[in-house]
């Protein structure tokens, strides 16, 4: 599935001069940015994510992969207590933590990714 990453600007900040969006803005009057609130989102609170905690990855060739079994370890591009990466629909968007939550494991976000930021 391909993904198009596109930047696309801030229209709540101030357009900077020359831009097309500072010359649609001129004839526009000066009024304060509304304010946003939770409420503003309600329309997709129902639409399904899929969120990813990963906690290192390791390339290998099909025939070392076809030898993997039960007891195998599997070593990760990843050391010890360094945070892994959270994605939600496959896109990267904080890194975090591993905790205990009773006998369940779950994750502490501990760094929310900007767009345009993630690796």
């Amino acid at each position: 599935m391909a993904t198009d990453n596109v930047d696309l600007p801030d229209l709540s900040q101030e357009a900077a001069p020359g831009t097309a969006a500072a010359l649609l803005n001129n004839d526009a009057p000066t009024e304060a940015a509304p304010k946003h609130s939770a409420a503003d989102l309600e329309a997709v609170f129902d639409v399904p994510v899929t969120v990813s905690a990963v906690l290192g990855k390791s390339s290998m060739e099909v025939s070392q992969l076809l030898k993997l079994g039960k007891g195998t370890i599997v070593e990760l591009d990843r050391k010890v207590g360094e945070a892994i990466d959270i994605y939600v629909n496959d896109r990267l968007v904080a890194r975090g933590e591993v905790v205990l939550v009773e006998d369940r494991l779950g994750i502490t976000m501990t760094e929310i990714i900007k767009a345009g930021s993630g690796s």
